[in-house]
């Protein structure tokens, strides 16, 4: 994931560097080292993290301490920075919107932020000063999972760990057929629904009302999808008596606490529409769908957090199923009859048959072996059979499907607002109610982690998918 996003960071700092050799005659030096400088730090960091993420580091423990630490505010600051920047495009576009929707009593003053000078390439720099601001949102991601990891792994300096060997479970899609084609149905619906908003919004009062009314109901939907199957989730998860995993991890510790403090985000975004929305003198036909919306968004991510945190806190299954073994051994000639022990653990639906034997079939067959030693004949007979369940099978599918479905509902919730499909910022009510200014901070400070949160929803929601 992380190199994913730092990909398409380096992508960001070419079009910077273009941009920057387009205005060379009115921008500053700094202007074009400073992409420069990012996209060495991009590798660089990178690099470290695919090599020493899983260190835990026992030597010179203070110097390390420092080094990550200082990488980890470095990461939060460049964030910081792409948030800013890319809230500034933001809220130009956000007051020639308003304009459209008829709040005229909202003093709106446009920004220009172009350069004051002629651009060498006319078509080049609209492909880079267009391009820059479709990637911020990858590059605010970025950051902010570069410092969680560089975070964790400054927990992990000096920590005692107990050796032992984990198993690694390959990812395989099988049994989560359904929640995939859910999902993948629910993200294509999304990009086609942003398309249009992006394209309406703006153009007219009419267009732009029946853009926000199309939002309000898509979301509406897919919120309700995701509550009823993360109940369900919650409700298996009730009825299983597998224990609870307690013990010490920073990186589990963190992902719970990045869930609930980030989602607090959307929260306050929320709650300040329903206020809105009750004190409002005037209601637009569209500001009704705001209010089951912002209602739903709180509930949502409320019943989404306890389902990943219940999950990341269950212990993961060591085998599906238990083949039992029960070896007979007979003497034809004597008078013994030797009945060995029940044998357990043989796993992968394989039993174990000496050299010599028929080859067993594992459901209700029998491995038979004569053996003649000694004037003896003796006859080994292996019952093998399966003690399935078949209940905990089921369960089991149905979390993974749930599982594949809210992380794919989360990508495509991530989508809207990260690529200016903000209708908090377009409806123009709460502005009325609390004023620009006010309103204004409010949401450049609270949509960066509704952002976030999405997409560490999805990236926890993956591991949840792989261990369950």
């Amino acid at each position: 994931g992380i190199t994913l996003f730092a990909v398409i960071t380096l992508i960001l700092d070419s079009f910077k560097i273009g941009y920057y050799i387009d205005f060379a005659k009115c921008l500053s030096p700094t202007e074009g080292i400073f992409p420069v400088t990012h996209a060495v730090h991009t590798i660089l960091q990178v690099y470290f993290l695919w090599c020493h993420a899983k260190d835990i580091i026992q030597s010179f423990k203070t110097l390390e301490r420092f080094g990550v630490i200082h990488s980890v505010f470095t990461n939060l600051l460049l964030w910081t920075n792409g948030v800013l920047t890319e809230s500034k495009h933001q809220l130009n576009e956000h007051k020639e919107r308003l304009i459209t929707l008829g709040f005229g009593n909202i003093t709106i003053v446009l920004d220009d932020h172009a350069p004051q000078c002629n651009c060498t390439t006319t078509t080049l720099c609209s492909v880079f000063s267009q391009g820059i601001y479709y990637l911020y949102p990858f590059n605010i991601e970025y950051h902010i999972l570069a410092s969680t990891m560089l975070y964790v792994l400054w927990k992990n300096i000096g920590r005692q760990v107990e050796h032992h060997q984990q198993h690694k479970t390959p990812f395989k899609f099988q049994g989560i057929t359904v929640g995939m084609i859910l999902g993948l149905i629910v993200l294509t619906s999304t990009i086609a629904i942003v398309v249009v908003y992006l394209i309406q919004i703006g153009r007219s009062k009419i267009k732009s009302e029946s853009a926000l009314t199309m939002f309000y109901l898509h979301a509406i939907f897919v919120l309700a999808l995701m509550c009823t199957a993360g109940i369900v989730g919650l409700l298996i998860y009730r009825l299983e008596d597998r224990s609870l995993d307690n013990s010490k991890n920073p990186a589990r510790k963190l992902d719970g606490e990045l869930l609930v403090g980030t989602a607090a985000g959307s929260w306050i975004l929320s709650w300040g529409s329903i206020l809105a929305i009750i004190c409002a003198q005037a209601h637009p036909a569209y500001t009704w769908y705001n209010l089951p919306y912002s209602v739903l968004v709180i509930i949502e991510k409320y019943i989404q957090n306890l389902f990943i945190i219940e999950s990341i806190h269950r212990e993961q299954e060591k085998g599906n199923d238990d083949i039992k073994t029960l070896r007979i051994v007979s003497i034809s000639r004597g008078s013994t009859l030797s009945l060995s022990p029940l044998y357990k653990e043989i796993y992968n639906g394989r039993a174990a048959c000496d050299n010599g034997e028929v080859p067993c079939l594992v459901r209700g067959s029998v491995c038979g072996r004569e053996n003649d030693a000694g004037g003896g004949g003796k006859k080994e007979t292996n019952f093998s059979f399966y003690s399935r369940n078949s209940a905990t099978n089921s369960k089991r599918r149905i979390l993974k499907n749930i599982a594949a479905f809210l992380f794919l509902c989360n990508l495509s919730l991530w989508i809207p607002p990260a690529f200016g499909c903000r209708p908090e910022y377009d409806n123009g009510l709460e502005e009325i109610v609390f004023g620009f200014e006010p309103w204004i901070i409010v949401v450049n400070l609270a949509m960066p982690f509704s952002i976030f949160y999405r997409m560490h929803s999805a990236a926890s929601l993956f591991e949840v998918n792989y261990k369950t």
